[in-house]
């Protein structure tokens, strides 16, 4: 199984357009980017990939980086960086499945695959599959599950991506505070490789206007907000999770410059083999 971090950034991206913060200087002068969220996974066995989230930046993404067109795509929350994408459908595949949960989510009145199938009625090329929260089912030969996670006031979920053949595990904790329901951090457990959403460092949470959720035992915040991990929250997660490799995903472009590239903050681009 070969993961490819298509886009490492969060709703705006790194560098942001029209920013000239010290951080998005930084990236424009590494050649470095994080665009939108999203994961490219490829079954080598079968010759099949699978796209998680839909990211505005698709075109960019796929022009940019060595990864063939998925074969299917999931989608793990209807906030537009996760899935606004998928209009580039429209003249580019002959036929795309669409993974989502089936949950209805009392904010909307439907559920994310409810919400991507009323969207994107328009592309016959788009056929939506809906799937129960923590169902396995199998996509380009690969075992995956959606699986809830804390990312209010919508439903949101994290996911699970296993090779039955090799054992070789991706979980992703998707858009999410530190609140992940103890049977959802029980699927996510012990992956090969963990990509953690960690928007900000613990610091920044002086700056938010909810400040920070979830402190450890030494005060540290563990949550931005409501709705992401610090990066400090990610780490102690994947220390939770025991993940053998991890990365952190979802990144904004207010961490300090001296920091925003240190490991294991990801980039675009970085590619696994599990």
């Amino acid at each position: 199984m070969q993961v490819t971090l298509l886009g490492t950034g969060d709703t705006t991206g790194t560098p942001t357009a029209g920013c000239d913060c010290a951080t998005c200087r930084r990236a424009r002068d590494r050649g470095v980017e994080r665009s939108r969220f999203s994961v490219h996974v490829t079954n080598e066995r079968t010759d099949e990939s699978l796209l998680v989230d839909c990211s505005p930046d698709f075109r960019h993404q796929f022009l940019t980086h060595d990864v063939p067109l998925p074969d299917a795509a999931l989608v793990t929350h209807i906030h537009f960086d996760h899935l606004d994408g998928l209009g580039n459908a429209y003249r580019v595949f002959d036929d795309l499945p669409v993974h989502a949960a089936n949950e209805v989510d009392p904010v909307t009145g439907e559920s994310v695959a409810d919400t991507v199938r009323r969207k994107y009625d328009y592309l016959d090329r788009v056929r939506v599959h809906d799937h129960a929260p923590a169902e396995r089912f199998r996509v380009c030969g690969l075992d995956v599950r959606l699986v809830p996670v804390d990312h209010p006031p919508l439903l949101c979920y994290g996911v699970v991506i296993e090779d039955p053949e090799t054992g070789a595990t991706c979980s992703l904790t998707g858009d999410t505070s530190y609140a992940i329901p103890e049977a959802s951090r029980s699927a996510l457990s012990d992956p090969d490789l963990l990509l953690a959403d960690a928007i900000v460092p613990a610091s920044s949470c002086e700056h938010h206007p909810l400040g920070g959720t979830h402190y450890d035992a030494d005060g540290v915040p563990r949550t931005f907000g409501s709705k992401h991990m610090t990066r400090e929250g990610a780490l102690d997660m994947a220390a939770a999770l025991d993940a053998d490799r991890t990365r952190l995903v979802h990144v904004a472009h207010f961490y300090p410059a001296d920091e925003a590239f240190d490991d294991p903050l990801a980039v675009d681009g970085e590619r696994y083999e599990l």
